[in-house]
């Protein structure tokens, strides 16, 4: 087993793990984590572009996909897994590196909080999310889970290859929450504006197939969250 960090114990810590030395030296508890962990590891990558804020119900498209990733942050936390999180906007990626304990998961709940309220700014900035799966994969080591959240669209050409590398010795899920006109549209057509342009326009329900095939071929697995719920 190789050592990863001696770091501060928090609230959850396996007390089986304190490091004696440590702790003597500091006169507070520290735990060791190992990279034998790896198959414990999670990164959760919110997409907090301008893609994501939008939605036609009680929630932003981007604030069910942070529900989303934070929900399964506290399971997987509980179970003792190391989380890490990465957030993207239009402006910047900020991040937090993998750590066990409910202090840290608090922390990443927060992150995505403030990431979120930074992001709905509007700040200009072509931050990608190429580069953003480039750091994922420095993050979380080969075995790790990946969760990324974000726009059923979200995976642009450009960006495939950096995923299928982060894919290729980690598991990998995209992660789309529905908004509820794309779940369950109306039946009616619907009035468009664009300028002095207006047409009528009926809406399809999204259809999972064509992005799945696509994903498939990355070596990553597709959810598609109908509400929160899910």
């Amino acid at each position: 087993m190789d050592l990863r960090e001696i770091r501060a114990y928090s609230e959850g810590d396996d007390t089986r793990r304190i490091d004696p030395a440590a702790t003597a030296r500091t006169g507070r508890p520290h735990v060791r984590s190992f990279h034998e962990d790896r198959d414990n590891t999670v990164l959760l990558i919110a997409d907090f572009r301008p893609e994501m804020l939008w939605g036609t119900s009680s929630s932003l498209r981007s604030v069910r996909a942070a529900r989303l990733l934070a929900r399964r942050g506290w399971e997987v936390i509980d179970q003792g897994a190391s989380v890490a999180v990465l957030t993207l906007t239009r402006s910047r990626i900020s991040a937090l590196p993998a750590r066990t304990g409910i202090q840290h998961m608090t922390a990443i709940a927060q992150l995505l909080a403030h990431e979120h309220d930074k992001a709905l700014d509007m700040e200009q900035g072509s931050c990608s999310l190429s580069v953003t799966l480039a750091r994922a994969a420095k993050l979380v080591p080969a075995g790790a889970r990946v969760w990324l959240a974000s726009d059923t669209q979200g995976v642009a050409e450009e960006d495939a290859a950096a995923l299928g590398r982060l894919a290729r010795r980690r598991r990998v899920t995209l992660l789309c929450p529905l908004d509820p006109a794309e779940a369950a549209p109306p039946s009616l057509p619907l009035p468009i504006r664009c300028g002095n342009t207006s047409r009528f326009a009926r809406l399809s329900s999204f259809d999972k197939t064509p992005l799945s095939t696509r994903m498939r071929a990355l070596n990553v697995t597709v959810e598609v969250i109908a509400d929160d719920a899910g």
